[in-house]
């Protein structure tokens, strides 16, 4: 898997776990201190995110890092 596809994978299960909480990505940008439109680049797979910003949104969905990466 090339690192890409490890954006996409990652970004694709922040937005699925943020949409199966119903949080808006406004409502998950403001918990987590980033841009709306920063989430948005992160689920899209489109920035590669700091680690810092990663454990944020892991925290605010109270997800362990596994769910958002299978090794």
């Amino acid at each position: 898997m090339d690192d890409k596809e490890v954006l996409i994978e990652i970004g694709n299960n922040i937005r699925a776990e943020r949409n199966r909480l119903r949080l808006s990505q406004e409502k998950l940008a403001e918990k987590v201190f980033l841009s709306e439109k920063h989430i948005g680049k992160i689920e899209r797979g489109q920035v590669n995110a700091k680690i810092t910003n990663i454990i944020a949104i892991m925290k605010a969905l109270n997800i362990p890092f596994d769910q958002l990466y299978k090794l």
